[in-house]
């Protein structure tokens, strides 16, 4: 089993987000573990934005690619080639402004190639990026959670369900900048919900959790 964790903070260290997303791969390694787990940060190592040179490097057939355009789409091959090869997804996802963070855009942004991840046929779009489980990682200053002001999840759902990815879990951590009180009983919350994960493998150590959850 491979397990891909992204890091969409825009914060190396210290992110709320990160921290749920350690514990629910800490659930993931102790059910398999023989795992191998690959980490993305994308504040240490941001992926570039969909631009104009981007688009036209994107569109030039690669034999007729400048060695700068060829530089630019191998960035995006390797991103889309780690998920590809990935069994398990993490995603630690922070709230900025209602949305994702730009860190996360650019990733999908990357990821999400016509012909590659996903194709149009004669009865609408299909995702390839197929057998994946997913797992979404929340971490909030507020509450939002099955509210009209959650945009999150709705985009996530869909954008991820457009690549195929369809088998995706979401771990709320939320309240974050209400009080100290709300910030414990919102990481409780968040280690109740990963305790009820579905997992896969048997034999999950929930100590390793907990551990994750109070490092």
């Amino acid at each position: 089993m491979k397990i891909l964790q992204i890091n969409a903070s825009a914060r190396s260290n210290g992110a709320n987000s990160t921290r749920v997303a350690d514990a629910i791969t800490a659930r993931l390694l102790a059910a398999r573990p023989g795992a191998v787990v690959e980490t993305l940060d994308l504040a240490r190592d941001p992926q570039p934005v969909l631009d104009e040179p981007t688009l036209g490097a994107l569109f030039t057939p690669a034999d007729q690619r400048s060695a700068e355009q060829a530089a630019r789409v191998a960035i995006d091959d390797a991103r889309i080639a780690q998920l590809q090869a990935a069994d398990a997804i993490v995603i630690g996802v922070p709230m900025y402004n209602f949305g994702v963070p730009v860190q996360l855009k650019a990733w999908i942004d990357a990821v999400a190639r016509a012909g590659v991840t996903f194709r149009y046929t004669s009865n609408g779009p299909e995702g390839l990026v197929k057998g994946k489980k997913v797992y979404v990682a929340l971490a909030r200053g507020g509450v939002y959670r099955d509210s009209p002001t959650d945009s999150q999840v709705p985009f996530l759902k869909t954008t991820l369900g457009f690549l195929g990815m369809t088998d995706v879990e979401f771990v709320h951590a939320e309240g974050l900048a209400m009080g100290e009180e709300s910030v414990r009983r919102a990481f409780a919350e968040a280690q109740a919900q990963i305790d009820a994960l579905a997992v896969p493998g048997v034999g999950v150590d929930e100590a390793v959790v907990e551990e994750a959850l109070a490092a």
